[in-house]
């Protein structure tokens, strides 16, 4: 058990242990696929918001602008009209378990969206109350959005989200995670290939890290994929890479996706390819939801 204080870093991580990691069924690798529900709570000026939304777009390296951006707000607005649709329809066909980081604002701006997730193999985690950059955001306020998207997502679901990632946190967003006390992980990270235990104050948060390489927002950044063939060869090499350490070393593989991203008509075919050769080894591969990995940790390795 490492006690880390408060502004220290783990470089160290597992290193050279050789963890003896035991997935159901023997899997090589736990696959856990997210799709980000964010559109209705980006910056937006009639969120009261000073500037419209500049990241994650068609429009690279967009401007700021005093006022509403037309054309931001309608990409954002293309992945709850369309976008969720047609991955919903994919997940459906293809029976794989999905975990939606939700916005809370977003989420209870699109009822419709709500009620599928609801009855759907989904798990709802937050993604906060708003989408928006929370580095320079003073701590209170941010504490109180976490509370407002606990709150209303239990309102939407019945049942508060056990699964926590801001993205664009600050220095005092793990701490307010694990004083809360609620989450059982918290997915602000990009740390390892397996999940970890961080100890804060005689506390632990259970950490299941995420990934920026295996992701489709590399659409639309610089030095990012062009093209689905470039997407769909990434997650492919990703996942025979872990694949194959997984004969003695099992792991875990993220995949984060975007409704407005990989959504688009252009894009998802690209996801259905990686899907259809994931499938062809089902039989060692642990398709599931972070919740299920997060208490599948929790039971087997309480202090790793």
């Amino acid at each position: 058990m490492k006690m880390l204080k408060q502004k220290s870093r783990d470089m160290i991580g597992y290193g050279s242990q050789k963890i003896k990691i035991v997935w159901p069924n023997k899997a090589r690798l736990a696959l856990q696929i997210v799709l980000n529900y964010e559109e209705g709570a980006e910056n937006c000026v009639l969120h009261g918001d000073k500037f419209s939304e500049t990241f994650l777009s068609e429009i690279i390296d967009a401007k700021k602008i005093k006022g509403r951006n037309l054309n931001i707000e309608s990409i954002y607005e293309y992945g709850s009209r369309r976008g969720f649709w047609r991955l919903h329809k994919l997940f459906k066909e293809k029976k794989i378990p999905i975990t939606i980081f939700g916005v809370a604002m977003a989420l209870q701006k699109n009822p419709e969206v709500c009620k599928v997730i609801k009855n759907g193999n989904y798990e709802i985690a937050s993604h906060g109350w708003k989408w928006i950059d929370y580095q320079n955001i003073k701590k209170s306020v941010e504490k109180k959005h976490m509370q407002n998207s606990i709150r209303t997502i239990k309102k939407i679901f019945g049942q508060r989200p056990l699964g926590w990632y801001t993205g664009r946190c600050s220095a005092n967003t793990r701490d307010l995670v694990i004083n809360e006390g609620g989450f059982l992980y918290d997915s602000d990270s990009y740390s390892d290939d397996l999940p970890y235990w961080e100890y804060r104050n005689k506390k632990k948060q259970l950490i299941i890290p995420y990934s920026l390489d295996n992701n489709d927002m590399r659409f639309v950044t610089n030095q990012g994929f062009n093209t689905g063939d470039q997407f769909y060869t990434y997650l492919k090499d990703s996942f025979d890479a872990l694949y194959e350490e997984g004969k003695t070393s099992p792991k875990m593989m993220s995949v984060g996706l975007h409704c407005r991203l990989i959504g688009r008509p252009g894009r998802i075919q690209s996801l259905k390819k990686f899907l259809n050769y994931v499938l062809k080894f089902k039989k060692n591969v642990w398709i599931c939801k972070r919740i299920d990995i997060a208490k599948h940790w929790i039971k087997n390795y309480p202090s790793i």
